[in-house]
């Protein structure tokens, strides 16, 4: 099949953001390895991925507005290479000695700022690039590309940590950012800058971002659905480690965690190489009906079979439901609104994110102490609990007339 210009160039641009997905997550893991070594403490690391998280997300409504108002490839090659300055920070911290948990959090927090810049104009260009028909194709790439910071970053970090320490993994992940944005620049040649010569206050753009939405009231149920579909993944991954901590070696939760995210890897390659042709509803409704229940099965036993199988068929279901909601909201939002579009809807998304990491372990511990278990199976309890809520919200999503409406457009 002959790949459309457009098309290539997107390959070109995801090629970077696979490097540079793979870069971050070597410095994540390798932070996450250094505090806990230095400080000894959960608190500690949790603070620095809370803090490696929340700016991008803060800030991403502002970045949407700057991403519909000036050059995205632009936006992009600055997000991309002005987050290298926070772990150039960190670097030389630990060049004159061990750095301060303080000063690591400095660093993540300087480089996530500028990382915010990224998302809304990658999601934009995405739309100026492609072809409504190819929008589930590089649905499925980008998922490819998220997962490997998770699937193949941490296999890597571990060989790398054996030889050496984590200053090889901030060089490596420094070292992408020249990759990114030279690939970024190339596409950046030939296309039409979006650049505003009369912008509007930035309120005036928040607000049109937000009626372009709220107009689409399936657009809102699509939203509110992703809430419940990130707050149970992040369920997984903050309370699958305590649930097979509890009765498994460490060796062993590492294995099931690869084979888990392999799952993400099989469904992003075949969304990836195929697409969703049609009955974009109904696949996200029964891929994620279907994650659901993968997620009840997962914490039903202490079975390391069982959760493999259960943990790699729901992360297998992920791909296939931000395809079709990638597309449903796509092909709703007009191009040049899309970037304050996408912040938006990123916000209200992400905060499912952090619902999770917030309240998820007290709700597993507190269940625990009421009915006299472990913290495992309290843990496991919380992910039931959410894979039945996932569930039922899907049923309901189903039957909306309002989302049906978006895959007529």
């Amino acid at each position: 099949m002959k790949l459309s210009k457009g098309y290539k160039k997107f390959l070109l641009l995801w090629s970077g953001e696979l490097v540079s997905a793979i870069g971050g997550g070597l410095s994540s893991f390798g932070l996450s390895v250094y505090v806990f070594q230095q400080t000894g403490s959960a608190a500690s690391t949790a603070l620095v991925t809370l803090l490696a998280f929340l700016p991008a997300l803060v800030l991403g409504v502002p970045a949407g507005v700057l991403a519909d108002r000036f050059d995205r490839r632009l936006m992009m090659m600055l997000g991309d290479g002005c987050s290298a300055i926070g772990l150039i920070y960190i670097l030389i911290c630990m060049m004159h000695g061990e750095a301060a948990l303080w000063q690591i959090c400095v660093g993540v927090t300087i480089s996530s700022m500028f990382s915010a810049l990224l998302d809304p104009a990658y999601k934009a260009t995405v739309t100026d690039l492609l072809t409504k028909e190819e929008y589930t194709k590089a649905s499925g790439l980008i998922a490819l590309a998220g997962s490997s910071r998770y699937l193949i970053a941490p296999a890597l970090a571990g060989v790398l940590l054996a030889v050496s320490d984590i200053r090889l993994l901030l060089i490596i992940d420094i070292s992408t950012f020249f990759f990114t944005v030279t690939v970024t620049g190339i596409v950046r040649k030939g296309l039409q800058s979006n650049q505003t010569a009369e912008p509007h206050s930035f309120f005036a753009d928040v607000k049109d971002g937000w009626n372009v939405i709220r107009k689409q009231s399936g657009a809102i149920s699509l939203i509110v659905m992703t809430f419940f579909m990130t707050f149970a993944l992040g369920s997984v991954q903050i309370l699958s480690e305590p649930m097979i901590l509890s009765f498994a070696s460490s060796t062993t939760l590492g294995i099931a965690e690869t084979v888990c995210a392999t799952g993400m890897l099989v469904s992003s390659l075949i969304v990836g190489i195929f697409g969703i042709k049609k009955h974009f509803v109904r696949t996200l409704c029964l891929s994620l009906f279907m994650a659901g229940a993968c997620m009840i099965l997962f914490g039903m036993k202490e079975s390391i079979l069982m959760i493999c199988v259960f943990g790699f068929l729901f992360f297998a279901m992920l791909p296939f439901a931000n395809g079709s909601f990638d597309y449903l909201l796509r092909t709703n939002i007009p191009p040049a609104l899309q970037g304050r579009a996408w912040g938006l809807i990123g916000l209200f998304t992400q905060i499912g994110y952090v619902a999770a990491y917030g309240i998820s372990g007290l709700l597993a511990d507190g269940a625990a102490d009421v009915l006299k278990l472990s913290v495992g199976r309290g843990a496991a309890i919380v992910i039931i609990a959410s894979g039945i809520l996932m569930m039922v919200a899907t049923t309901a999503l189903y039957f909306m007339k309002n989302v049906r409406k978006l895959e007529n457009t």
